[in-house]
This record gives structure tokens, C-alpha cells and sequence, in this order.
């Protein structure tokens, strides 16, 4: 085709394109008038269905519902919803149910359909009944109509907070974490500019920071290039809770929403904050995120920064797997994050493909005897000349036949007991000598260079969805609650729930990701009485 055929085709296109988009524009515009200007709801009525797509779609009343934020919270505390109740400010007040319309409704037709400009589309939006599963997979003695159901999270099209009354505190508390600045960023970002929040203050240095420290206004260069940096311009600490300081530090700034970010230690601590709020009667809203890089937090799929500690772990296994492979009779010992669940040292292992023992707190063994830790590292050895271990930091805890003393406890009340590392590498070093063979044995704990880095790509997508739902919930009046993913989708879940003790999160044995490893690592149980224990198991299951 010549250039002058190649533009006239082109400008040919474009016309085309042109007079297509002009024709749709006037039918919608012919339609509007005909239908005397519907309001925008009705004008995108379509047929939506629940998470559970077995569930019959929303009523069109409930569509075009004057305060649907009054009827969902009408159904939640109803006889017949089997949502897992969220508390909610309104409950147990005599104030007039406020109507206020959510800023992110859009004017515009096309816009209300197609989202833009700040406006979401009209199915972005919650309606009453939603929910989401607490578990995905069923079979005998499995039905869904037995599983938990949690209020799926996300923005109501009516609000219980006017949005130029808001003053939002933002909290980080505990250990540091990959991702802590993306979602303080993302908090700020959704209040300011989704809801028109101009009040957003940091707290310095964990729950201390309400009643120590001079509280830090947050404005958009404040925030706007963090989400780059490790660990949290608002630092954090461990303890220094106290209930009443806390509070009226939050009433005297005239706070009325208030988001913490910490795992179940700062989780305990809003609950109580929630529970005095309440007793008070104040229209404040306290909102948990979970956050904690060992991952077992229970309920939710995943923690924030897990995936991130995950690929620096890998790093170090690598160095790891280097070190031993250049050493006669060399050895590589990891030492990672975990102290009550193994989760980042079983998941580097499987990614990494490089290690040949992985150690967790689940599991119990033995270090010495004819089927202990020791002596099958020493046939590896001897064997194979090389060997990369990992070792997760509670690992100690699960040791049968060592008895692993607690060296101090921090402000959060989490025992600190001697490094299993230090110990499994003197042990093994002590063992080889004892039967003539002298190892070369690196230890690397990389514990300080994971949860300090920037979160990856993964990690900050989770922490954006995270903080934007958080803010989606308090506007619209629920207090008490945590959000996470839980069947990968968005949900609130009562804090009261989440820490009642009827759910955990810890690797079990029968796990695909734990038969994974142990097929790729080879490793056995490293119990010398394993049938004798299989047995006792079985009969207490008799």
C-alpha cells in the first residue's frame, strides 16, 4: 500500500470511528429523553448476583433504595441473615439514621457505567446480602450451607459519615513489615481523595504514640512517593497500650475513624478500643489491618509482606546453597522468620528448590539418635558432600530431645528462646567432628534485611485493596472489624471472630504445599519412635 492509499485509509478509520461514536451518543441521549431523565441507577439496572452465584440477584428495590446503607444494616441484624454480623455505629444510639451519598456515585451516564474520573461503576458497588465464603473447597461431610459467611467489603452507595466531619488516625504497631507505607499512602490516598476526608493524622511509634508524641498532619507530598520505602515513616513498637490514655487522646482530637495496623496483639488492643468506644457511646470508628509477615493470622488467605519476605528468603538460600557447594563438606544453614507458623521457611523451600531440610514449629523431631536431624545430615554429608538447610525460628519449640531456654520476653508478651540456628549449627558441627569429619558451615539470618526492604509488586496491589476497603467500611459506619481476603476476595470480619480461638493458621501436615516440599527435599520425620507415635495417634482417634 502506498503512504497516500495508507492515509487515506486511516483517516477513513477515524472517521468511521467518529460518526459510530456520534450515533450512540444521540440514541442515549434520544433514550433519556424519552424515559424523562430516570435517575442513574435505574437507567444501568441490570440483573447482579451475590459472591454466591446460586443466590437469586438484588431486588430492584433494593437497587434503588433511598438509604440502602439503612436496609443492609437492617438485614444484617435481622433473624434471617446468616452474614457474620459486622458491628455497626448505629446499634444501640437514638440518632437519626443519616442519607448521605457516597462521593464516589457518579453523575455522567457513561461514566456511571464505565467508572472514571473518580467515579466507580454502578456494579463496584455493595448491596445488601453480599458475602463472601469462608471456605472454597467441599466434599463429604462438607456443604456450603454449613461454611461462615463474611460481609463482603467495599464502598456503599450510602454513607454513614458526612466526609467533611471525618478526622482519620492512622497507627502502625508491632514488628516492621514490607508494605506498612504502602497501605499508610493508600489510607490516606482513599480518604482524601475518594471520600474529600482534609483531617489525616499519623501516630508516631505504636499505641504509645497517642498520648506521647506530637501527632504528624499528613497531606499529599507527605505521602505520595513512600510507597517506595521499607519499613514505616510512622515507626512502630511492641506494648504500650493504655486504654484510657488512648481514648481520650482520640476524643480530645475529635478523631471519629481510627485504623491500626498490627497482627493479633494489635488486633487485641482494638477490640478493647472498640469495646470502651461502644460503652462511651461516641460515633468512632475503629478499623483493624492485619498485618504480621510470619502469615498466620488466621480466617484471611494471606498477609501483607509474606510474599515479599518470601522472595528475599529465597536470596539468602541461594547464598546459602552457593556457600555450601563451594566447600569441601559444606553446609548452608538458613535461619528465617516463624516463630509459631513455618509458612516463609516451607515457601521459599518450594519456590527455591534448593534445600534439602526445611525445619517448622508444626512439626516435632529429633536431633539425636539413629534417625535424628544430626545423623542424617552427617550420611548427606558423606554422601553427597554438600547440604543447605532451613530453619525456621520456632523450630526450637518442636525439638523433642533439647530443651531450648527462653531468653527474655519483649513489650508484646512473645517469648524470645535461644537461636535454633546457633544451636543446630553447634550441635551439627559437634556431631561431624565426633565421627571424623570436618564441615565448613555458613549460618545466615537474614531476619533484619527481608522485613525492612520495599514491598514487591504482589504485596503492594494486597496493601492498596486492603486500605481502600478499610476506609470503604469505616465511611460507611462499621467498627470492630479487620478486612482481608479471604477465598481471594475482600471481607470484613469481626475482630471478636477472628480472635475468638476457633481458627488457626498453621501448616498442617497433609497440606499440599507441606507434601510439596517433602517430595522436593526428600527429608523424613526425623523421630526415631515414628510408628510407635502413629499408633498412639490412631487408637486416641478410636
Amino acid at each position: 500500500m502506498s503512504e497516500s492509499n495508507s492515509t487515506l485509509f486511516y483517516a477513513g478509520i477515524t472517521l468511521a470511528s467518529g460518526l459510530i461514536t456520534d450515533f450512540l451518543i444521540n440514541r442515549l441521549n434520544k433514550k433519556e429523553i424519552v424515559e424523562d431523565v430516570k435517575p442513574i441507577r435505574s437507567l444501568t439496572l441490570r440483573k447482579r448476583s451475590f459472591v454466591n452465584s446460586k443466590q437469586a440477584p438484588v431486588p430492584e428495590a433494593l437497587l434503588n433504595s433511598e438509604n440502602p446503607l439503612l436496609d443492609e444494616i437492617k438485614f444484617l441484624n435481622s433473624a434471617t441473615c446468616d452474614i457474620e454480623r459486622v458491628n455497626h455505629l448505629s446499634l444501640g444510639l437514638d440518632d437519626e439514621f443519616p442519607n448521605i451519598k457516597s462521593p464516589l456515585l457518579g453523575e455522567g451516564n457513561l461514566r456511571s457505567v464505565f467508572g472514571g474520573g473518580g467515579f466507580l461503576p454502578d456494579d463496584a458497588f455493595i448491596y445488601c446480602g453480599s458475602y463472601v465464603i469462608n471456605t472454597a473447597v467441599f466434599g463429604p461431610g462438607k456443604r456450603i450451607d454449613q461454611t461462615k459467611k463474611w460481609l463482603r467489603a467495599g464502598p456503599r452507595k450510602s454513607l454513614f459519615f458526612d466526609p467533611k466531619t471525618v478526622k482519620a488516625a492512622i497507627v502502625t504497631c508491632g514488628g516492621l513489615c514490607p508494605g506498612l507505607n504502602v497501605v499508610i499512602r493508600e489510607l490516606y490516598m482513599s480518604l482524601h481523595y475518594n471520600y474529600g476526608v482534609q483531617d489525616i493524622y499519623g501516630i508516631k511509634y505504636g499505641y504509645k504514640g497517642f498520648y506521647t508524641y506530637d501527632w504528624i498532619k499528613f497531606d499529599a507530598n507527605y505521602v505520595k512517593n513512600i510507597h517506595n520505602l521499607g519499613g514505616t515513616i510512622l515507626g512502630s513498637s511492641r506494648g504500650g497500650f493504655d486504654l484510657n490514655k488512648i481514648v481520650e487522646a482520640i476524643v480530645n482530637h475529635g478523631i471519629n475513624q481510627v485504623f491500626c495496623l498490627g497482627g493479633d496483639g494489635t488486633h487485641g488492643g482494638v477490640l478493647e478500643l472498640f469495646k470502651e468506644l461502644r460503652k462511651r457511646k461516641l460515633k468512632i470508628s475503629i478499623v483493624g489491618i492485619p498485618k504480621t509477615i510470619d502469615n498466620d493470622i488466621a480466617i484471611i488467605d494471606e498477609s501483607f509482606g509474606f510474599e515479599t519476605a518470601v522472595e528475599e528468603a529465597i536470596n539468602a538460600i541461594k547464598s546459602a546453597y552457593v556457600e555450601a557447594n563451594c566447600a569441601e563438606y559444606g553446609v548452608g544453614l538458613v535461619r528465617l522468620m516463624g516463630r509459631n507458623a513455618g509458612f516463609i521457611a516451607m515457601s521459599a523451600c518450594n519456590a527455591s528448590r534448593d534445600a534439602h531440610v526445611c525445619l517448622i514449629p508444626e512439626f516435632k523431631f529429633e536431633l539425636y539418635g539413629d534417625r535424628g536431624l544430626l545423623e542424617y545430615c552427617y550420611q548427606r554429608l558423606k554422601k553427597k558432600g554438600t547440604l543447605v538447610l532451613v530453619i525456621a525460628e520456632g523450630a526450637g519449640d518442636a525439638m523433642l530431645d533439647y530443651k531450648v531456654n527462653v531468653v527474655e520476653t519483649d513489650a508484646s508478651g512473645n517469648k524470645k528462646s535461644q537461636d535454633v540456628g546457633v544451636i543446630v549449627k553447634d550441635e551439627l558441627t559437634k556431631y561431624c567432628k565426633n565421627k571424623g569429619m570436618g564441615i565448613t558451615l555458613k549460618h545466615i539470618d537474614p531476619t533484619y534485611m527481608i522485613r525492612t526492604v520495599p514491598a514487591n509488586p504482589h504485596d503492594k496491589i494486597m496493601c492498596t485493596q486492603l486500605a481502600q476497603n478499610a476506609v470503604h467500611g469505616a465511611m460507611a459506619g462499621f467498627s470492630g472489624f479487620t478486612v482481608g481476603h479471604v477465598n481471594n476476595r475482600l471481607a470484613y470480619i469481626p475482630i471478636e471472630e477472628l480472635l475468638s480461638g476457633k481458627y488457626s493458621n498453621r501448616v498442617v501436615a497433609d497440606s499440599r504445599e507441606w507434601q510439596r516440599l517433602l517430595a522436593s527435599t526428600g527429608q523424613p520425620s526425623f523421630l526415631n519412635n515414628e510408628e510407635q507415635m502413629i499408633q498412639q495417634k490412631q487408637q486416641q482417634q478410636i
